[in-house]
């Protein structure tokens, strides 16, 4: 078996990113540093480590929950040195660990983690209708009509958004917390708002185009996902069952039933 083949098939990254760890001279083979790309191993034999860690093919993918505060990039890395996701998962055990998707910096909630390509282009791709739900606090409040345009798909530069589901929100909403943590301030409201799109800024700019400007933006869910049991900052593993739902979510074995 290829050396990034079998990488890939332990969880430790997809077969691109096992072929970048090997040649950044990080994967070893029964001690041996291996950056040729065609070298192949023996999984009942062959020792192979990532960063001094063993890795064995029945350690899978790691699928892995963020509650990504506000003041992070989405990136593993950035040439400026800005905070990014990158501190606050377990990249150590996982070297291959990737976002699925993004948030906006100043943007907080949940954010998908996986080693898995396949699922996170599954996950990812228009034709699977993966809806996410924000929760966005902003300036003043908006009307049943102005509603109704987000409902019926706002038109935003580049083309119209798809329908979304449009709500405000009570402030004694538990789900309206993260974004009034300290009460709803004076002349804005809260909306919730659940989209199968991905544009760049999307929530915000689809609320800005019925009147009303974001202050702060949070997704608590995505897909089957719902943000639970985190402070932000703070990361856990996908349960068995989370697991099942979004891989058979990404490769369309079952639809969005959130919707």
């Amino acid at each position: 078996m290829r050396l990034q083949r079998f990488l890939a098939r332990a969880g430790v990254a997809s077969r691109r990113k096992s072929e970048d760890l090997m040649t950044a001279g990080r994967v070893r083979v029964n001690g041996e540093v291996v950056t040729e790309l065609g070298s192949k191993v023996t999984p009942d034999l062959d020792v192979v480590e990532v960063d001094g860690r063993r890795v064995r093919l029945e350690d899978g993918h790691a699928y892995i929950m963020l509650y990504k505060p506000a003041g992070y990039l989405t990136t593993m890395s950035d040439p400026e040195g800005r905070p990014c996701v990158a501190s606050l998962v377990p990249t150590d055990r996982y070297p291959g660990l990737f976002p699925v998707g993004r948030l906006d910096g100043d943007t907080t909630g949940l954010l998908l983690f996986t080693t898995n390509g396949d699922v996170a282009n599954g996950m990812l791709h228009p034709s699977r209708h993966v809806w996410k739900h924000y929760v966005a606090l902003v300036r003043g409040v908006p009307t049943q009509q102005e509603l109704g345009r987000l409902r019926s798909g706002v038109y935003l530069r580049g083309g119209s958004a798809q329908p979304a589901k449009a709500k405000v929100l009570s402030p004694r909403d538990p789900a309206a917390i993260p974004v009034i943590p300290e009460g709803l301030p004076m002349g804005m409201s809260v909306v919730g708002l659940r989209i199968h799109e991905g544009r760049k800024h999307q929530v915000k700019r689809m609320l800005k185009a019925v009147g009303h400007e974001v202050v702060r933006l949070h997704r608590d869910e995505f897909g089957p996902l719902e943000l639970t049991g985190l402070l932000p900052g703070q990361w856990r593993p996908l349960t068995p069952a989370e697991v099942r739902s979004v891989e058979a979510l990404a490769t369309g074995e079952r639809g969005d039933d959130r919707a």
